[in-house]
Formats: C-alpha cells, structure tokens, sequence
C-alpha cells in the first residue's frame, strides 16, 4: 500500500523570517559550565580500611570496634568573630554539597545559641603523655556564663595504628560511669590539600565526681595511674607532678550550624568551633567537623561513603581561604610557649 508523504508548506511571501543565529550565541550550558570537581591527590579510603584483629583486655573483654567516623577540617580562627560568622562558613560548602550530591539544610540551627566550654590539658613537664600518643583533657560548660555540670575528664589514645589505638585500654578504675567512643578521624593531608589522612582515636569520658574520694589528684602521676592505667608506660619516678599545658585555659565556642546528609541513612550535624585563651580571648585555632555514629561499620552503604569521601575532597579546595594544615587543636594548645612536642598526629 503506498505510504502519504507530507509535503512541506510553502513559505508565504509574507510570511516573518527567523533572524539568523549569531556566530557568537551558544548554549547556556555552554555559556556557564558547572564547576569541575577537583580530584583528591589520595587513594580512595572507602571499603579499604583494613578490619580489626580479634583481642581481648586484660579482664578478658573483646577490644573495642570503631563505632564513629568523624571528618576534620582546622580552620584559621581570624574569619570567625561572630555567631553570625560561623553560619558564614555553612556558605562556603554548599557548592562542594551540590557537587557531590550532598543535602544540607540549616533544620533551625540558626535559632540556637553558642555552646561555651572551658578546657584545660595536663602533662608531664617534657609532654611525655602527648609524645606517646596519649591526650588527658578536663572541660567545663557553661550556660549564660556560669558553669554547669560536674567538670568531665576526657582521655584519649590517638594514633594512626588503628590496630595498637584499639588494643590501648583507656578504660578508668573507677566506681561511677564512664563512656568510651572509638573513632576514626578523617582529616586533610599535613602538607597540601585536596587528600585525606586517617586518625584513631580511642576516647574515654567520666564525670570527675564518678572518680571517687581520695583519687581526684590528676597532679600526682602515681594517683594518675591508679585512675588510668594505661598511662603507666610513661611514668619514669615514683610521685612525678602533672602540669597544666602551657598554663594556659582554653574557651570553646560551637555553633552547630546544620544537617548534612549523604543518602542511605547516613545523615550527620555539622558544627563550627573556635579555641581562644581564657581572659584575654586570644583567637588561637578553628575547626569545621561531623560526624557519624555506627553500631557495625557494615551499616555504612559504600556509595553514601564515597560522597562523604568526595564532598570532603571538594570542601578542601572551596575553603581553601579557611584551612589550617599540619595542626590540632591539642597541637596548638601544646605549642604556645613555643615548644612544639614530638607527636603522632
């Protein structure tokens, strides 16, 4: 059966010509590219991390798994001089967000307040605790400028052996409560942007009314010991004295400043802090930081893993203006009298 072939119309005498496309017009997408994604200068972590060897405690408990994976950024502290400036700096990673197909959302942070804490750090007098990995820490909060709370007594082995972070013990002797949090600490390289370098950190946290009478001389490393036992590698004569870092007391100010979610479940609450000297308010170091919490790391679906990996690769080189490298928080305390410690961070 033969087949109607359209006929193409006439063009009318009167009939509006289309004016020729320009040489120069392009299309939009042309006009304005999306941003390319930079690439990390370090092999992908996801699905890399080795798993832990079995091992018990002295008292013949298993060690402990990772249960956190929190991700780091140090930030110069000269950009934050307001409550405001902190949501300022949720600007900063909402293109590395679109990017790498990250949700965030402000969920009614911008209507909470500051936190405030007081933190101190104790050592031997040669940083031996810092040099061998260890990090001993008390904090205060406070609410309308008054302390609240008992203070806490935080301890921690941090090292990038994850294996040798899991099997230190940094459970206390003590009657009350305490509660341990083992992480793995995604942070920049110390030389250059755009990788990732992984921490353990192995923590212990207790109220320092949970010690008990008698044992609340954190001074006296013998006393020390008998509280943390794990700090007995480090003690070299009987009754050494425990100083404060740098005689100096530092004021935590933390703003979290939103939700970031990654897809498969894994959602986390970003926060923004600065680190200043207690009394004259010196500004000494910032930190953008979130975290995920996990009860079996088989929870964390590889493709919601690999936009966390991406989005912080991305998030390097967009605050570029704001990262500090090769530094701590603790690292910046131990260093203010201008003796920086040997440590394995």
């Amino acid at each position: 059966m033969p087949v109607a072939t359209a006929v193409a119309p006439a063009k009318s005498k009167d009939a509006k010509t289309t004016p020729a496309k320009s040489k120069d017009t392009k299309p939009a997408t042309m006009l304005t590219p999306a941003p390319k994604v930079r690439e990390a200068v370090t092999p992908s972590w996801v699905g890399r991390v080795p798993q832990l060897k079995p091992g018990v405690y002295a008292d013949g408990m298993p060690i402990h798994q990772v249960t956190y994976l929190c991700c780091k950024l140090i930030l110069r502290p000269n950009k934050f001089w307001s409550r405001e400036s902190f949501f300022d700096f949720g600007k900063v990673f909402r293109e590395p967000a679109k990017q790498t197909g990250v949700k965030y959302s402000v969920a009614g942070f911008d209507a909470q307040p500051v936190s405030i804490r007081e933190i101190l750090f104790v050592d031997t007098e040669d940083f031996r605790l810092y040099n061998n990995a260890f990090i001993l820490r008390r904090r205060i909060p406070y609410k309308d400028g008054f302390p609240i709370g008992d203070p806490e007594i935080v301890f921690k082995f941090r090292h990038p052996d994850m294996q040798k972070c899991a099997e230190t013990d940094v459970r206390p002797h003590i009657l009350g409560d305490h509660r341990v949090k083992f992480k793995c600490q995604a942070m920049p390289l110390k030389e250059k942007l755009g990788g990732i370098r992984l921490l353990f950190s192995h923590n212990v946290q207790f109220l320092r009314s949970a010690i008990g009478l008698g044992k609340d001389n954190v001074r006296d490393m013998d006393q020390l010991i008998d509280l943390l036992p794990a700090l007995s590698v480090v003690r070299k004569t009987p009754k050494e004295e425990i100083k404060m870092v740098s005689n100096t007391i530092i004021e935590e100010v933390l703003q979290d400043i939103g939700v970031l979610d990654f897809g498969d479940g894994m959602t986390a609450k970003a926060n923004v802090a600065i680190w200043r000297t207690r009394g004259e308010h010196r500004p000494l170091i910032g930190e953008f930081a979130y975290q995920f919490k996990f009860k079996d790391r088989n929870e964390l679906a590889k493709p919601a893993l690999k936009r966390a990996e991406d989005f912080f690769i991305a998030l390097q080189y967009a605050a570029e203006e704001y990262i500090a490298l090769n530094c701590t928080k603790t690292a910046t305390v131990y260093r203010l009298l201008g003796n920086p410690p040997k440590s394995h961070e």
